[in-house]
């Protein structure tokens, strides 16, 4: 895995540094304040996945333009801002292993400077002269709401089934990754068929990703994660591990799982306990196994073009999100 994300690394550095001059560029707000609390997610060690796809998906339809780096930001200013208002809806106290803006600060200057990001994203997609871009990031500002909307009103829900799990990180995650490797392609004035296969790479390397996600909350220790383990139980977030092993679970240890799932102060032998109970229902290895099938489709969809530099890199960072630990 380190001699993956390594070589990932090293195949990306000029597009990575690209971008980070793009997202100091581009932010340009009228307060002070605002550069501050948006800095402070923006600038805490993510890995610019969404921009870089972008990126790399225009590559891949032969686009080499001088802007693409500027357009980029728009992902990372709209995943910025999601975390800013995730962050305040779920009471979450670390965010990458830092104190949450809002602890930092206070909610309405959170909630504003995401709304500001927001903004600033459609501000910049407005700037590649495409009405198809503009209306991808639109709906992706609408799906990410509803899919918000959806997780807190299922808050807690033990019958939250696999289905609504899937439109949950659908809409929460996958339309994300989804919408930057689309918008990849349509600035490049790729053929439809071609902007339909980035999209679908984009989907499923989005489902496969937020899987790998949920699977750390609960196999991950604390310092690695940048957030507490345990944190989505502790919210009342019923992901595919403790949806399928509930599901399958006898009845004396699903009444555990659930008296669990109702107690956010559980201790650590408790918490132990019970990922042990997931592994013996198979709610480990089933996400593991679905999220492999989605990276296969990922891969699969962007087989025909014909930059096999870039393609490389592309399923590389596929296979990256499946296995990494970070």
């Amino acid at each position: 895995m380190t001699d993956l994300k390594h070589k990932i690394l090293t195949a990306v550095t000029e597009d990575l540094s690209a971008i980070e001059k793009a997202l100091n560029e581009n932010l340009n707000p009228h307060f002070d304040l605002v550069s501050r609390v948006a800095g402070h997610i923006l600038f805490a060690g993510g890995k610019r996945l969404r921009p870089l796809l972008m990126i790399l998906c225009a590559r891949l339809c032969g686009y080499t333009d001088r802007n693409t780096a500027r357009f980029s930001t728009i992902f990372e200013y709209l995943h910025a801002a999601t975390l800013l208002h995730d962050d305040v809806v779920d009471g979450a106290t670390l965010r990458r292993g830092k104190q949450v803006a809002n602890h930092k600060w206070d909610t309405p200057t959170t909630v504003l400077t995401g709304d500001f990001l927001l903004a600033r994203g459609l501000s910049i997609a407005s700037q590649t002269g495409s009405y198809e871009v503009i209306e991808t990031i639109a709906e992706i500002t609408e799906n990410m709401s509803q899919g918000e909307i959806r997780q807190l009103e299922r808050k807690g829900d033990i019958s939250l089934t696999e289905e609504d799990y899937l439109e949950v990180i659908h809409c929460k995650t996958a339309v994300l990754f989804q919408g930057a490797c689309r918008t990849g392609g349509l600035v490049a004035g790729a053929a439809t068929d071609r902007v339909k296969r980035l999209a679908d790479y984009g989907y499923h390397l989005g489902m496969a990703f937020q899987m790998a996600d949920d699977l750390l909350d609960y196999t991950q220790d604390s310092s690695s994660l940048g957030k507490h383990a345990g944190a989505d139980l502790r919210e009342g977030k019923l992901t595919l591990p403790l949806i399928y092993s509930l599901a399958w679970a006898k009845d004396k240890d699903r009444k555990q799982m659930v008296a669990l799932l109702n107690n956010p102060d559980f201790s650590q032998p408790e918490f132990v306990h019970l990922v042990e109970m997931m592994k013996t229902y198979g709610g480990i290895a089933y996400t593991q196994t679905q999220a492999d099938m989605h990276i296969q489709k990922a891969k699969a969809a962007i087989e025909p073009f014909e930059d096999f530099t870039t393609q490389e890199i592309l399923v590389d960072i596929a296979e990256y999100a499946l296995v990494r630990k970070l």
